[in-house]
């Protein structure tokens, strides 16, 4: 098997020494970060500008070395060959491990000199939308970008849907629409930031606080709603902290202090708390006992209790003591209590 390294040191192997060493520390060839013009300035006590100079020059000659070093070629052919395949566009990680058969070794600062020298294949840079990937030239780039574009747009009309019945029926709806190859479509989405997945393992836009919850009050929803069902602000703490959602740790003040001040959670019990959707509604015993029977009717003890109890954690003597407040409850004859509307 090919070594990375062998390939290298005889592709650079004609240059003078600080050409030589110029490139390598321009590439990180040798296993460290690439420098910067100003770095290795520094480091020789030359300019920048004269730095690259050295290291344009030592592009001239490795561009001309190239051409007659077999295994250099063969790396360049075999990428090139693999991004075709793949739809001209490829994960950092997926190029490289194709190489893995032939070469041995080959990183990504080892691409980054040959794309530099040859211009065969393009490299995208990370950003906030997509990973490192290369690409083979602008219009599969374009394409990729625009796939991603109309899919996020695609889920964005469709959030509610793809949160409760799952992220890939929409995806093979989508590609389905699009009459677009389903390993092309995987390839697409590889490459992109905008899909995610969280630590319950649903997938969504990562722009989605279900998805990507980034604040406090995002991981306490998130928290309620997959347990579906009140939990302790200090076990809500525990359980953020648990899912590993990045950050900073969650604090049990925090998280209670950001409990109270949304609407969204409704405290239930003692330091419980509930989502609002799931049908807990905020107020005292009392007004949950009043809203109840205004819109339910008469209600014997134990219906009400039963009623109550769906909603919020209290004790069935507490809902007791609460009932006797002849102000706001009545008592009929048959033992049944309803609103007084006196």
């Amino acid at each position: 098997m090919l070594q990375a390294s062998k390939i290298f040191n005889t592709l650079l192997s004609h240059l003078a020494p600080r050409q030589r060493e110029v490139l390598i520390g321009r590439f990180g060839l040798n296993g460290g970060e690439p420098q910067t013009l100003a770095a290795l300035g520094e480091r020789y006590g030359i300019t920048r500008e004269r730095v690259r100079q050295i290291e344009a020059s030592a592009l001239d000659i490795v561009r001309h070395k190239i051409k007659a070093t077999p295994a250099v070629l063969d790396i360049v052919n075999v990428s090139q060959k693999y991004l075709r395949g793949v739809g001209g566009v490829a994960k950092e990680g997926h190029l490289l491990a194709h190489h893995e058969s032939f070469v041995e070794g080959l990183t990504p600062n080892h691409v980054a000199l040959l794309l530099e020298a040859t211009g065969t294949f393009q490299k995208y840079p990370e950003d906030d939308n997509f990973q490192h990937f290369y690409y083979s030239d602008k219009d599969n780039l374009k394409k990729a970008m625009e796939f991603n574009a109309q899919l996020a747009k695609f889920l964005r009309a469709r959030k509610s849907q793809v949160l409760s019945e799952g992220y890939e029926p929409h995806l093979k709806a989508f590609v389905k629409d699009k009459k677009i190859d389903a390993k092309l479509a995987e390839n697409y989405v590889g490459i992109s930031k905008l899909v995610s997945q969280n630590s319950y393992g649903d997938m969504g836009l990562a722009e989605w606080p279900e998805i990507s919850p980034k604040t406090i009050r995002d991981r306490i929803y998130l928290i309620l709603k997959k347990k579906n069902e009140p939990l302790h602000f200090e076990t809500i703490a525990k359980q953020i902290n648990d899912a590993k959602f990045g950050g900073r740790k969650a604090l049990a003040p925090t998280v209670h202090n950001e409990l109270i001040k949304d609407e969204r959670f409704v405290l239930v019990g003692r330091g419980m708390y509930g989502l609002k959707e799931h049908g807990f509604e905020p107020g005292t015993a009392k007004e949950v006992i009043h809203r109840i029977l205004k819109k339910k009717g008469s209600m014997n003890f134990q219906e009400i209790v039963t009623a109550v109890q769906k909603e919020r954690f209290f004790k069935p003597n507490t809902i007791l003591a609460n009932l006797q407040n002849k102000d706001l409850f009545e008592r009929l004859s048959i033992g049944t209590y309803r609103v007084n509307e006196s």
